[in-house]
């Protein structure tokens, strides 16, 4: 399969997943759910394979000693969680993940640029956890549909309104820079 085509339908799958749980829970029911879950959020996080396992393993052991569906529903914290681990290390250690991703694209950033990508690293890590803290409460306390709305949805609304407003930021930053 080509790369960017398994890229595509990986990130489709992690998009759509939320649906697919609301849709086939009834007919299928949660144990197949959430090892499927786990085994895509291993699949889709090769960079931080460790870290990948111990989140799955988490969801399987949850399912294990509570019920299954929290398992399965955990998926989205488990993805949150995920996400503030890689952010927030790349803060303590090397280039904070943002500037590796500026960096792509302006190889030679500059030391204010070094600095704003640095407080945007830190805003992605707050709002990982924010949304992890949500999608939890949706574990916890929400009906299904609910939670599918939540994290099927409006997380990624959410998450859109971020990335829209860091990038109008960043405009407004460089303007004022030059």
């Amino acid at each position: 399969m080509h790369a960017g085509l398994k890229k595509a339908l990986g990130a489709l799958a992690i998009l759509a997943w939320p649906l697919a749980i609301y849709l086939l829970h009834d007919s299928v029911g949660s144990w197949p759910l959430l090892i499927v879950g786990a085994l895509l959020l291993v699949w889709r996080v090769p960079q931080a394979r460790y870290l990948a396992l111990v989140a799955a393993a988490a969801l399987i052991v949850l399912g294990l000693f509570s019920r299954a569906e929290f398992g399965m529903r955990a998926y989205p914290v488990a993805v949150s969680t995920l996400m503030f681990c890689l952010f927030f290390a790349s803060l303590l250690k090397g280039q904070p993940m943002i500037e590796q991703l500026a960096r792509l694209r302006e190889p030679d950033l500059s030391a204010e640029g070094v600095r704003y990508t640095r407080k945007v690293t830190w805003a992605w890590c707050g709002f990982f956890v924010i949304n992890g803290a949500i999608a939890g409460w949706t574990v916890l306390y929400a009906d299904l549909a609910t939670w599918a709305l939540y994290n099927g949805l409006i997380s990624y609304v959410l998450m859109g309104l971020m990335f829209a407003g860091e990038w109008l930021i960043r405009r407004r930053v460089r303007r004022v820079a030059v």
